[in-house]
């Protein structure tokens, strides 16, 4: 007898979804320990009676480890707790470009609920060595001090490090802002900074015409200490979805010192040996995993890449201290800002001495290398000049042209905030510096030349100018044009 099963006939049933049970047994803060959760696992989602969230950060034999999402209010001990047996996961997608998000990709803009394309685990591995390949693009910041000094290559982790009150925000801000019409993906997450900072930024990107093609995470210093501990993990998985897309993500963290006493106030809840400065003994590994996130993607797996900006704070230019010199041996570079440079006026302050970028010249623009192939050699010298020849009353005229001639260097590198310059705009001034007409100029035309020369170029010389932005080759044509074009500058 053949028996055949008809689909019409058979039993509908729906899905059931098994979830462990647990209960909690204590509450310390923000720290629950829950027991019955046998089979949990690290990052593991878990949810409370009254919809609270938390994740698993540790447990032993006999209580999970939960860390508390938001403000709970109504977790009592004896309440049950279920777990959804799946990692923490965030949703990502385009339409987060433009908005301002929480550490839990909540709205806080105030223009409803953002959707999704996709979700994204928020503690994903970094990617494998065989799936990347070398930097070889530049990152332009449109800081000419970086850019010619210190270039950034696309996919590299270039630490600002600095004192309070700085200026380590701004270069980021600015870097964001010079992204603009290039295609970049800009991520800025404020981890523990006060609302007012946060909300200065993003007033800032708004009034640029910036923040289109940026997503703000926001974890402010009144926010959950959980929110905190997720941001910059939340940001690391929104722009891993675009670099896996093919496309090319910028990302600040501003800052990971803050980010750090979240982790150890954690972690003394938890019961963990505290180690040099209370920090227990995995912050190295907390933040080189988030480090290692950062890169070039090979072309078969799209050819993205994403690049760090993380911010550290130091106490009186102490470059020595625990988290930043964990942070500065995972980077591949530290821009660092001195507090003496800036209340002297030297702004962007960015010290130089101790100023590198491991990545190097290999990245940068090829004319803009010719060009600025000794210029920090020769800053750092006039600067080491200057101290020595403070109380001599005469100079010779060898030592009168270095310090006139570095004196100039010094007055390009200076720059406004909120005002990147574009790289065709850097290698003019560079080109006259290089062939010696700034040293002859006053103070005020030097300015005016820093102001308006790019605007007169792309008027007498656009084909020129065009190739400066294409990176293209220069001929000894195009170079022609362009000394004539700055003689005719200063001429009219």
């Amino acid at each position: 007898m053949n028996l055949t099963l008809n689909p019409e006939n058979m039993l509908k049933t729906e899905s059931v979804t098994v979830r462990e049970a647990g209960r909690v047994n204590e509450i310390n803060k923000f720290i629950v320990k829950i027991d019955g959760l046998y089979n949990c696992a690290l990052g593991q989602m878990v949810c409370f009676a009254d919809n609270t969230k938390g994740f698993v950060m540790g447990f032993d034999e006999k209580e999970a480890l939960v860390l508390l999402l938001g403000r709970p209010r109504n977790i009592r001990v004896g309440d049950t707790v279920y777990s959804d047996s799946e990692s923490f996961t965030v949703p990502v997608g385009n339409a987060f470009l433009g908005r301002i998000v929480s550490a839990l990709c909540e709205p806080l803009d105030g223009k409803g609920r953002v959707g999704e394309d996709a979700f994204y685990d928020i503690f994903k591995n970094a990617p494998a060595v065989l799936d990347r390949v070398p930097i070889d693009g530049m990152f332009a910041t449109g800081i000419r001090i970086i850019d010619s000094c210190l270039p950034i290559g696309k996919g590299q982790r270039e630490l600002i490090i600095g004192d309070r009150m700085t200026g380590k925000t701004a270069i980021a801000v600015d870097a964001i802002i010079n992204q603009k019409g290039k295609g970049i993906i800009c991520i800025y997450c404020c981890i523990g900074r006060d609302f007012a900072s946060f909300k200065k930024v993003i007033s800032t990107l708004k009034e640029t015409g910036s923040l289109d093609y940026t997503i703000a995470v926001g974890a402010v210093a009144s926010s959950p200490i959980g929110e905190l501990y997720l941001a910059p993990y939340t940001a690391a998985a929104l722009g891993e979805y675009f670099m896996y897309s093919g496309r090319d993500v910028f990302v600040v963290f501003d800052d990971l010192t803050k980010h750090a006493w979240a982790y150890r106030e954690l972690s003394l809840l938890l019961d963990r040996p505290p180690g040099r400065e209370a920090y227990p003994g995995d912050i190295f590994y907390l933040h080189a995993q988030l480090m290692e996130r950062a890169g070039r993607l090979s072309p078969e797996n799209q050819g993205g890449s994403m690049t760090f900006f993380p911010i550290a704070d130091t106490l009186q230019g102490d470059v020595a201290g625990f988290i930043p010199t964990n942070l500065i041996s995972m980077t591949d570079g530290q821009v660092y800002l001195n507090s003496a440079f800036f209340n002297e006026g030297f702004k962007p302050a960015v010290d130089l001495g101790i100023s590198v970028s491991r990545i190097g010249t290999k990245v940068q623009a090829n004319f803009l290398r010719e060009l600025t192939a000794d210029i920090g050699l020769k800053y750092i010298q006039y600067r080491e000049l200057l101290k020595s020849t403070k109380l001599r009353t005469t100079l010779s005229e060898e030592m009168g042209k270095r310090l006139g001639h570095g004196e100039r260097i010094e007055r390009i590198f200076i720059q406004e905030k909120g005002r990147p310059s574009p790289l065709a705009e850097q290698i003019m001034l560079f080109f006259a510096l290089k062939e010696g007409v700034l040293d002859i100029l006053p103070d005020d035309a030097c300015e005016n030349f820093k102001h308006n020369i790019l605007a007169y170029a792309k008027e007498k010389a656009p084909d020129v100018v065009k190739k400066i932005e294409e990176d293209a080759e220069l001929s000894l044509e195009d170079r022609r044009k362009l000394k004539a074009c700055i003689a005719g500058f200063f001429k009219g």
